[in-house]
């Protein structure tokens, strides 16, 4: 898929790696980038089409795909994480989190299918984590949900593939933007992030592993848990302290 042309819709984009996802469409020659966000007014990128959009909200997505017809790719990037143990936590903000980070992304591809398949297959792009492979204190409802998102990605991918529309799945360590302000490490900027997963539809990638930490966790999976989580716990104890 070739992003010079394309129509793209961007879930989050008023800020963070949603705002740099349209941006980069934009500079990339995307046609047109619609540029959603649940207060559509805090939109602040100039060249853009602004829908309100709650991916949380079966009727705020229908809506969406209803004023959005020609979209050639979705890229699915909001979502929210509220810090919360599995076991202590709040069942509601384990709920809430399950709701953005899984359920939101699939009513929008739900939505948006036979909009894709419309337009020649198109693309979908789902940013996800390395967080789909491992989880921590404070960030067990984060990591149930995206490891979810992997595997609901995995099978919609299964699912489109004859339809012709491409689903990339984008893994990360750190980005530079608010939800990652307190961690004092070394983190991938926006831009750099968003021209990863843009470079990788346009060379038909399943997936992209977009930083450093994203290719060493991942890299771990096939050791045993124990192994796994001795590894994890070395590598973190480095992040922390470097």
């Amino acid at each position: 898929m070739d992003i010079n042309n394309s129509v793209a819709l961007v879930t989050g984009a008023n800020r963070g790696l949603g705002r740099a996802f349209a941006q980069r469409l934009l500079e990339r020659g995307a046609r047109k980038v619609y540029a959603t966000a649940r207060r559509p007014e805090s939109v602040d990128l100039p060249g853009v089409e602004v829908l309100p959009l709650d991916i949380t909200d079966p009727a705020s997505v229908r809506a969406a795909a209803e004023a959005a017809p020609d979209v050639s790719l979705l890229v699915n990037n909001a979502g929210i994480q509220t810090g919360t143990d599995l076991v202590t936590g709040s069942p509601a903000a384990v709920r809430q989190e399950l709701e953005t980070n899984v359920f939101g992304h699939l009513q929008m591809i739900r939505e948006f299918a036979p909009t894709l398949a419309r337009n020649g297959g198109g693309a979908i792009v789902n940013i996800l984590s390395a967080m789909s492979w491992f989880g921590g204190r404070g960030a067990g409802a984060y990591h149930l949900t995206k490891a979810a998102a992997w595997a609901m990605t995995n099978g919609v991918r299964l699912e489109l593939a004859e339809q012709g529309t491409l689903v990339t799945a984008v893994h990360l360590g750190l980005a530079d933007t608010d939800m990652a302000a307190g961690w004092p490490v070394d983190k991938i900027a926006p831009s750099d992030l968003a021209d990863a997963a843009l470079d990788g539809v346009e060379a038909g990638s399943a997936e992209v592993l977009a930083d450093q930490w994203s290719r060493d966790v991942k890299s771990r999976l096939p050791l045993t848990p124990e192994e796994f989580n001795t590894a994890m716990d070395h590598a973190l104890a480095a992040l922390t302290t470097t």
